[in-house]
């Protein structure tokens, strides 16, 4: 069964109605036949039939045993922490998002997890950055904002070899790309938000788990901590999944256009895409996802961040937001805005430069948006030689 399809499939009518379109359970509680005595539903912190169906959902795409949905990637984020107790370590890409790295340095290390960072792409500097108190690797790929990509299925072997759990967000591939679970990890995140949602209309976090027991943990903090997904966003969610091996393929494609184009601009000093043959880790990409994602970054030729915060001002079609993987085109400055939080030193050593400009290529017209980066280029161009 093509992916598509077991996606339109994997969403059952209602068994109670027939509606073809997952019912919203907008209700807190559920009436009981006895004390405890109920149809599977007691009250909606822990239970839901539309987070259900949601979480059903993303177990099936991804392969997973179970699926659980939150509030937020970042609650998501939360919960795979929680599994983790004082004294642990998490050895984490280097190259993350600042909201994961903001709640790993500033939230859990207060509490005794210690974390530290590696070039994941680099298997052998994984395997060395492992101590006796890792318990948790964490990786992103491809990564926000460099794109960089790590070998899941190796870094698993390594992770399997130590008795530790491989957890990887793949918000950027989604299942329509990468399948982690199926590479050997433990746990897949999402910030659902994003692509799987699509629309740039929910917040939403996603945790999938291989093994069960260790899902039954996961739905365990889920009800304990309360950071649950509401019915009427994972309707949301829901509806956003049913197209997205269409959008993903799109997006891909555009942004394949997008990413060859920059390379040919004189004021562009690197593109960073997967889908190019000269990035570094093209050959794993290519191994490992079926799609290269709708996620372009780039950085300038002067890295200054009022040059490039000129450039971000300058485009029509590219809208200036946080977020990414919705059908309109968005762009944002990482420095200034999604990775502030990241000290300078750890943003530049991670290389996410001042300068750099992270495109969520969206689907509008392929040869629109060139025009439209073409023109800010431009732009940007004669404003600095005027500047001169």
């Amino acid at each position: 069964m093509k992916e598509q399809t077991k996606i339109l499939h994997s969403i059952p009518a209602d068994e109670l109605t027939g509606a073809l379109s997952t019912p919203i359970y907008q209700t807190s509680t559920f009436v009981q036949e006895a004390p405890g005595v109920h149809r599977g539903y007691d009250y909606s912190r822990t239970n839901n039939p539309t987070r259900a169906a949601l979480e059903r959902l993303i177990a099936t795409l991804e392969g997973g045993s179970n699926g659980y949905a939150f509030a937020s990637g970042l609650a998501a984020i939360d919960a795979v922490v929680k599994l983790l107790t004082a004294g642990d370590e998490i050895l984490a890409v280097e190259d993350i998002y600042g909201g994961a790295f903001r709640l790993f340095t500033q939230v859990y290390q207060k509490f005794g997890i210690r974390v530290q960072y590696a070039d994941t792409t680099d298997v052998a500097q994984v395997a060395k950055a492992i101590t006796p108190k890792t318990k948790l690797i964490w990786i992103e790929t491809p990564t926000n904002p460099t794109l960089k990509i790590s070998d899941i299925r190796a870094i698993a072997t390594i992770a399997k070899a130590h008795d530790i759990l491989l957890c990887v967000d793949n918000t950027f591939a989604s299942p329509a790309a990468q399948k982690p679970l199926e590479l050997g990890a433990d746990l897949v995140v999402h910030s659902a938000t994003k692509y799987l949602a699509g629309h740039s209309d929910v917040i939403a976090g996603l945790v999938i788990t291989q093994n069960p027991a260790l899902g039954d943990q996961i739905k365990f903090i889920q009800n304990a901590s309360g950071a649950i997904l509401a019915p009427f966003d994972s309707w949301l969610t829901i509806r956003g999944i049913e197209t997205l091996p269409l959008r993903v393929a799109q997006h891909s494609k555009s942004a394949q256009a997008v990413a060859e184009f920059l390379k040919t601009q004189e004021l562009v000093r690197n593109v960073y895409y997967p889908g190019l043959a000269s990035h570094h880790n093209h050959a794993i990409a290519k191994q490992q996802q079926s799609y290269f994602g709708g996620v372009v970054s780039f950085d300038l030729q002067i890295d200054e961040k009022d040059i490039a915060a000129r450039l971000v001002r300058s485009t029509r079609y590219f809208q200036l937001a946080e977020s990414l993987g919705g059908v309109k085109s968005l762009l944002c400055l990482p420095s200034e805005m999604t990775h502030k939080s990241i000290p300078a030193a750890v943003r530049h050593h991670s290389g996410v430069s001042d300068s750099l400009i992270r495109l969520s290529v969206g689907l509008e017209d392929t040869e629109d948006l060139i025009d439209d980066l073409k023109r800010a280029l431009r732009i940007t161009a004669g404003w600095l030689t005027t500047a001169q």
